[in-house]
């Protein structure tokens, strides 16, 4: 699994704590343990909570950067969009291990060209509860990373409720790794 094993940051470091979405700064030095660390953000035990730290802070935690997505212009537009159902799986809620395509939070994405070389992406999600706090966290993440892929110039991120999501939502995938199915 993860090794929990405290790690001091080596520099101060912005964090969301979960499940409030409270934006903070952890102070270099203080001692952290990875409790989850998938789709290029961590979230993180300090001081008897939980908080997220975003993929571009990972050299805080002794850790390298991951790489975004590599396109290259002329790309065709199934392996756009397939890129980008890529990106939205690396989206995770901070307490769920699961992304949010298999959770089945992602209601819709589509992709419409302005030219040749650059799209806009609109996409409705949902959260697994309506007063999840961290719904405007995975509404961030989404946009940074298929903003990453070349030739989306916009993203556009809606939270809807309806239908209310429910664990029939979910891949047989993640049913399986939440011991639901």
């Amino acid at each position: 699994m993860y090794n929990r094993d405290p790690i001091p940051l080596t520099r101060d470091c912005e964090a969301v704590l979960v499940p409030s979405a409270d934006r903070i700064i952890i102070p270099k030095d203080t001692k952290v343990a990875i409790a989850q660390n998938l789709g290029g953000s961590y979230t993180v035990y300090v001081n008897g909570n939980l908080a997220r730290i975003s993929g571009k802070d990972a050299d805080a935690l002794g850790l390298e950067l991951e790489k975004g997505p590599q396109t290259l212009e002329g790309t065709s537009d199934e392996e756009v969009e397939k890129l980008i159902w890529d990106q939205l799986r690396t989206c995770y809620d901070p307490e769920i291990p699961i992304n949010i395509v298999d959770l089945g939070l992602v209601y819709e994405c589509i992709v419409t060209k302005f030219n040749d070389s650059e799209r806009r992406v609109d996409i409705k999600i949902t959260l697994t509860a309506p007063g999840c706090g961290m719904g405007e966290v995975l509404v961030q993440d989404i946009k940074e990373k298929v903003e990453a892929i070349h030739g989306v110039r916009e993203v556009y991120t809606e939270v809807v409720f309806d239908p209310p999501w429910s664990y029939s939502m979910m891949s047989d995938a993640a049913k399986i790794q939440t011991g639901m199915y």
